[in-house]
């Protein structure tokens, strides 16, 4: 869990957290980023006794490994079969809330039921509450401390931002990311 909150407060804002607009509501996200990736690939082998799937990617690039054996429904894949992953992530930043918890995660995992085409859905979502350390407005850059002390300086891409903060204030960093990814039958 230390890892995680360490790594959220660093990759969070550092890509893009203070790069937005704030909002005048308090109770709706400060800044709030998300994205969305889609990647298709083809499947070009399978071997179904060693689990060996070779895929084609868009760019022509094809990659050959090792179905995990948590894969129950291989044996519906199909040569010429597109393998869809989808990839989202998102992160909202408000001013949190006297009482507000200082860390918490979820996750949730879910795959296709046996005898459909392979499919899974993964996600998680972490929260932290981070306090405003300081503030350089020459740099233009903001230092927070996390929920189990540790601190870390992070440059602000829109200096503007800076405007509505001070120390001591307390923000709330959600950051989700959820992966879906299913077989689709060639043509569909």
């Amino acid at each position: 869990m230390r890892r995680i909150l360490g790594v959220c407060l660093a990759v969070v804002f550092v890509m893009s957290v203070l790069s937005g607009g704030w909002a005048a509501d308090q109770k709706k996200p400060t800044v709030e980023r998300s994205s969305l990736v889609k990647v298709t690939a083809t499947v070009e082998a399978l071997n179904l006794e060693t689990r060996m799937i070779t895929l084609k990617g868009p760019k022509g690039n094809v990659v050959t490994f090792r179905v995990d054996d948590s894969v129950k429904n291989l044996p519906q894949v199909k040569v010429g079969d597109q393998v869809v992953a989808k990839y989202y992530e998102s992160v909202a930043v408000k001013m949190a809330k006297e009482g507000e918890p200082l860390a918490s995660e979820t996750s949730g995992l879910a795959s296709a039921k046996p005898g459909k085409m392979p499919g899974a859905i993964a996600a998680k979502q972490v929260t932290i509450t981070a306090s405003v350390e300081a503030i350089d407005k020459q740099a233009p850059s903001i230092t927070l401390k996390g929920p189990e002390g540790n601190v870390v300086t992070v440059r602000v891409m829109d200096p503007k931002n800076l405007e509505k903060v001070k120390v001591g204030d307390k923000l709330a960093i959600t950051y989700t990311e959820a992966l879906a990814i299913s077989v689709e039958r060639a043509g569909k």
